[in-house]
């Protein structure tokens, strides 16, 4: 092996901390604010076609986000389990975990694709009885579903070049997909370019084009730039306990990421209660908060093969700065996202043509529930040191705990006390405060337990 490809594999060993977590999450961090900005975009395009349409965005969300909770979630098991044989020099470790990786996320890619030929007209005629509604919605999920398999295949690809450090491609797989779904979108939805006008169907259509776009950049740079990893299936058969070991640390993942559906869909219910413009601006809050959590789940996806590789090469000091590191910097963002909502929450709002009733909502809720962000940072910088040495348990106990043990009970309870929907928004603060202690707690043990014995 030459010198450059010596010095390419051992980079999350040798380099300086803090050189390395900016090499390695900054292009996370900006594919994340694309894929953040896209979800702007997507909205506002399909909002263009029609309310119905819209809404039947919304129902489709649920099964949608469960699509990629599993394969976002597969893909952080992946990661975590493909830097740690990286760092313990460990290569037949590595072939095990790309290989029965890449057969995970094909197994679960079917069984959306079988769920969109079979369940969806069902799953819309479940929650509303408006055809228009009902038409739009299954063809749009049909297709996101029986295409998939181009989401897990890039989120498998993005995740083998991640894990050996080649982030900025990672972020050219990722930002390529999504900004040709931004491209595409119009022209398919509206029939630009003597291009037919699909409607939903096209909105559908561009968004897994893209995905397999990004699949096929993912794979060309992996057979092309990433010699640390193989790809060949000669050989191959399922290794027990190497899917057990990614399911270990992707499955809570997995949870973590659908809580949120479960606690969008139960405030979505508790804010209707006073008033629809309520639950508008609980959704333009969402919007709005990715550009803030995006970049903080970059620096996430960045640390974890820090972390993960250094711990199984049983560098104690390099994992102890890295966290450090990150944790400090997920606080910084957070805290410069909780000044600009509490700054300009009413510019913030009039990017999406906000009423006098939705400023009248909108703004006290912008700036009350930011105060929670540099807590939040805290928490999700700890969240990436549970899952990078598998105990992502602790994440999942500190997700559930958050949104469906206090937040929804207690956003239930200030309601009904209160009757003042403004007073609903401290909810969030009280959630991250009893995040913030069982991330601390979780931290001190980890700490005590794992990375002082190496």
């Amino acid at each position: 092996m030459n010198d450059t490809n010596k010095q390419q594999e051992n980079k999350m060993g040798v380099m300086p901390v803090g050189r390395l977590l900016v090499n390695m999450s900054v292009p996370m961090m900006l594919s994340m604010l694309v894929t953040a900005l896209y979800n702007v975009v997507d909205s506002m395009f399909v909002a263009r076609i029609g309310e119905g349409a819209l809404t039947a965005l919304s129902l489709a969300f649920p099964m949608q986000n469960l699509m990629i909770a599993v394969s976002v979630g597969l893909g952080v098991g992946i990661n975590a389990v493909l830097s740690r044989a990286l760092g313990a020099k460990d290569h037949d470790a590595v072939r095990r975990a790309s290989t029965n990786g890449m057969l995970l996320l094909l197994c679960c890619s079917l069984v959306f694709v079988l769920a969109g030929m079979t369940i969806v007209d069902v799953y819309f005629r479940a929650q509303t009885d408006i055809a228009q509604i009902i038409s739009d919605g299954t063809i749009y999920t049909k297709i996101v579903l029986i295409g998939s398999t181009g989401l897990f295949m890039q989120i498998f690809f993005e995740r083998l070049l991640q894990s050996t450090g080649r982030t900025v491609m990672t972020m050219i797989s990722q930002a390529s997909g999504a900004i040709v779904n931004i491209i595409l979108d119009p022209i398919m939805i509206f029939g630009l370019f003597g291009c037919p006008a699909m409607g939903v169907a096209g909105a559908a259509l561009a968004t897994i084009i893209g995905q397999w776009i990004g699949a096929a950049l993912g794979l060309y740079m992996n057979l092309r730039f990433n010699p640390d990893v193989s790809l060949g299936l000669r050989g191959f058969r399922p290794h027990g306990a190497t899917i057990r070991r990614i399911l270990q640390i992707g499955v809570p993942s997995v949870v973590m990421q659908s809580i949120g559906s479960v606690m969008t869909f139960g405030m979505n219910q508790i804010l209707i209660a006073f008033s629809a413009t309520a639950v508008a601006v609980f959704g333009v809050y969402f919007k709005l908060q990715s550009f803030v959590f995006m970049p903080v789940f970059g620096l996430n996806n960045g640390t974890v093969p820090i972390v993960a590789y250094n711990y199984g090469a049983r560098r104690a000091d390099r994992m102890t700065r890295a966290i450090r590191l990150s944790v400090t910097a997920a606080m910084c963002i957070m805290t410069a996202g909780c000044l600009v909502f509490q700054l300009i929450p009413d510019k913030l709002l009039m990017i999406f043509d906000a009423s006098e009733e939705l400023l009248r909502i909108g703004v006290p809720a912008l700036r009350i529930i930011s105060l929670s962000f540099p807590v939040a940072g805290f928490c999700i910088g700890c969240g990436s040191v549970f899952q990078a040495i598998g105990y992502s348990v602790y994440s999942m106990i500190n997700s559930l705990v958050r949104q469906l043990v206090v937040l929804l009970p207690s956003a239930l309870v200030i309601g009904a006390l209160t009757g003042d929907v403004t007073m609903v928004w401290w909810s969030f603060v009280i959630a991250e405060v009893f995040s913030l202690v069982l991330s601390a707690l979780f931290l001190r043990r980890i700490n005590e337990r794992v990375i002082k014995t190496l």
